[in-house]
């Protein structure tokens, strides 16, 4: 496909019937992903002859709706009333109409099976969505820098801005931050220790559920009972547990690592009019621009050994239309392994200045309260009760506790040492964090709506919590001076009457 006269109706590249092959099969794995590993386990017992034609059955339909997909895909810019068709559907076929001036971001993003076939996907992201309004799933490289030139073109011209960007250049610009593989493995190893676990944990539940479902109608499970009960006895209890934990922290680490280096390789950013153009991936090449007058909360995150290494992450949340903020946290931007030139540069972009911290507001000491209840009164309570009245086998591992509760008091201790608000005329900067200290930066002038509480218990000790909300998600501080923060929250609420600056 190589016309670039985007008024008239055009379809992908035919190749991309791969792709929509792909994505089609993907979705019924993971749907029947259950029943697949049941038939694996059960493969020596099944007919051979049907499950080849089963499986020859599915790859011809899979094959039927992704060319189907393929044909009733259609795209144009109809000029006439400034908006972007697309005609798509197997069965119930719609079409979809996107006004120009209210598209926000086109980005170019390559998975591994497009990478493979030579072709490339184009989001678009407009200010009314959260998500991205539509993919073209594959088109050509130049087709693709084509039409994204088109369409941000004739966005501006339908906004009455400036002239375009000319995306063909950029490509070929020196990018200005460029993150090394060096510094990429010194955030693998160094954060997100409690996604991983999380995933960690998921897998093994799961897993452990399947097999216990393939195995409950024979002698297997008890079995594996008896073998772990006879290996775990009273006197290794505290050495399995220190190895069941140097085992987890090992995997931890690798997934940490190998999911960093994956997602972020060759992370580059390069100057674009006063806008960021981000590329990075290894299977799947992503690309996206930030625009600093959309970027409504900036996030710096930095631990202990991250600071010894002179790394740390960047978060950026711009506009959305999103009113959910765990699919504001999903569309957030990151920025791995930057170095202190490098965070000062990105910031110089993003603010025309560095921020500075400016009148310090602290938490009351209630703010520990109920963390210390749920997370060390409550468990101690729950595992004391359970051993004296149901079994008391659960004190061979009491030795485990001391450790859990000087970790657990040292995570609230850091936790409530570093959370503190930080305001001036210019900035508003939340720190929290125990281990990872999050800095989230706001600016007055973009605030849309502020939220003041205070219970009815806490009014003698005139504690109280404040809500921000921006475009790009909320920040709160609790439990701080009510007085103080109904001050802070005038002044803002001023500075957003008087400033002639726009949100976005």
């Amino acid at each position: 496909m190589s016309s670039s006269d985007f008024t008239l109706p055009q379809r992908q590249s035919l190749i991309g019937v791969l792709v929509m092959f792909a994505d089609t099969l993907r979705k019924i794995v993971r749907g029947l992903w259950p029943l697949l590993v049941v038939w694996l386990f059960k493969f020596n017992e099944m007919n051979k002859l049907y499950l080849g034609l089963g499986v020859i059955g599915v790859v011809l339909v899979v094959g039927i709706i992704a060319y189907l997909q393929y044909l009733n895909f259609t795209f144009h810019i109809d000029e006439e009333n400034d908006e972007f068709i697309i005609h798509e559907g197997v069965l119930n076929k719609s079409k979809i109409a996107i006004q120009l001036h209210k598209i926000q971001q086109v980005n170019i993003n390559q998975s591994l099976i497009q990478k493979v076939i030579g072709v490339h996907a184009l989001d678009i992201d407009t200010a009314g969505s959260s998500k991205k309004e539509v993919s073209i799933r594959a088109i050509s490289h130049d087709l693709a820098i084509a039409l994204k030139d088109k369409l941000l073109a004739e966005s501006r011209k339908a906004s009455q801005h400036e002239q375009p960007l000319d995306v063909t250049q950029t490509e070929t610009e020196k990018p200005f931050i460029a993150i090394s593989f060096l510094s990429l493995v010194k955030i693998g190893i160094t954060s997100n220790y409690v996604r991983s676990f999380g995933l960690l944990l998921a897998f093994f539940f799961t897993v452990f559920e399947n097999i216990q479902n393939l195995a409950q109608n024979s002698h297997t499970m008890d079995k594996v009972d008896a073998e772990i009960e006879n290996y775990i006895n009273q006197n290794m209890a505290l050495y399995s547990a220190m190895i069941l934990i140097a085992v987890v922290f090992f995997l931890i680490l690798t997934i940490n690592l190998f999911r960093t280096v994956i997602r972020y390789f060759d992370f580059k950013m390069t100057k674009q009019n006063n806008s960021l153009l981000l590329s990075y991936g290894l299977l799947t090449t992503k690309s996206t621009i930030i625009k600093p007058n959309k970027v409504q909360i900036v996030a710096l995150s930095q631990n202990w050994l991250q600071k010894k290494m002179d790394v740390l992450n960047f978060k950026i949340k711009q506009a959305s239309g999103s009113e959910s903020e765990k699919e504001n946290k999903k569309s957030a931007i990151e920025i791995p392994g930057c170095d202190e030139v490098e965070k000062e540069a990105i910031l110089k972009l993003l603010f025309g200045q560095i921020p500075e911290k400016g009148v310090k507001l602290k938490p009351n000491f209630r703010k520990l309260l109920f963390p210390s209840f749920f997370l060390i009164i409550l468990p101690v309570s729950i595992v004391f009760g359970y051993g004296f009245t149901t079994d008391d086998k659960v004190f061979d591992y009491i030795l485990i506790l001391p450790f859990y509760l000087v970790f657990v008091g040292l995570l609230l201790y850091f936790g409530f040492r570093n959370y503190r608000l930080f305001v001036n005329q210019q900035y508003i900067i939340r720190q929290s964090g125990a281990w990872d200290i999050d800095n989230e930066i706001i600016e007055p002038h973009k605030i849309q709506a502020i939220k003041v509480s205070q219970f009815f218990w806490h009014k003698r000790a005139n504690v109280g919590s404040v809500t921000i909300t921006t475009a790009g998600g909320d920040l709160s501080f609790h439990l701080g001076n009510y007085t103080k923060i109904k001050e802070l929250v005038n002044m803002w609420l001023y500075q957003v009457e008087t400033t002639k600056k726009n949100w976005m």
